[in-house]
């Protein structure tokens, strides 16, 4: 791959590495680390990509497959959500207490729900990039869903 090219696509998709990154991980430190090493697996990618969203799908291949192998480390460790939460730029409080929620469920709610709404993936692709059956993402998106009103509907009554 020429610099020229992985320069474009290092700035085109280095966010949203980072943000898969960081709904696998919980923790900037690792969330970085996994952005930088699968840079790296792109400057050293020979294929030639046939099209951006090509690039996107095997970026976040290797992005899932790095997380996994973070997660057999002994180290690893989750950080607060708040403080990665107060660097975001949200258009409002509610969209921040949103995220804030969505990183406080199980990492495979966490994962298939950042994929659906934050990055546009449809089920099937999904399924394709963490390698379970559809009807698993399914469920899981539902479980989540599911989870995430419980709380909501706890904070709202709670705050009555």
């Amino acid at each position: 791959m020429t610099s020229e090219r992985f320069a474009a696509l290092a700035e085109k998709y280095m966010d949203t590495i980072y943000r898969l990154a960081y709904s696998c991980t919980r923790s900037t430190a690792d969330a970085d680390d996994v952005t930088q090493e699968v840079l790296i697996h792109l400057y050293r990618e020979e294929k030639d990509f046939q099209s951006d969203e090509h690039v996107k799908n095997w970026l976040m291949k290797v992005t899932i497959n790095q997380c996994r192998m973070l997660f057999r480390s002994p180290w690893r460790k989750a950080e607060p959500i708040d403080d990665y939460a107060e660097t975001l730029q949200m258009e409002n409080e509610d969209q921040v207490e949103l995220f804030t929620l969505v990183m406080g469920l199980e990492k495979k709610y966490r994962v298939v729900i950042h994929l659906f709404y934050y990055e546009g993936y449809s089920v099937k692709e999904i399924s394709e990039l963490l390698k379970i059956p559809e009807k698993t993402v399914r469920t899981r998106l539902f479980r989540a869903r599911a989870k995430l009103k419980n709380i909501l509907t706890e904070e709202v009554s709670d705050n009555d």
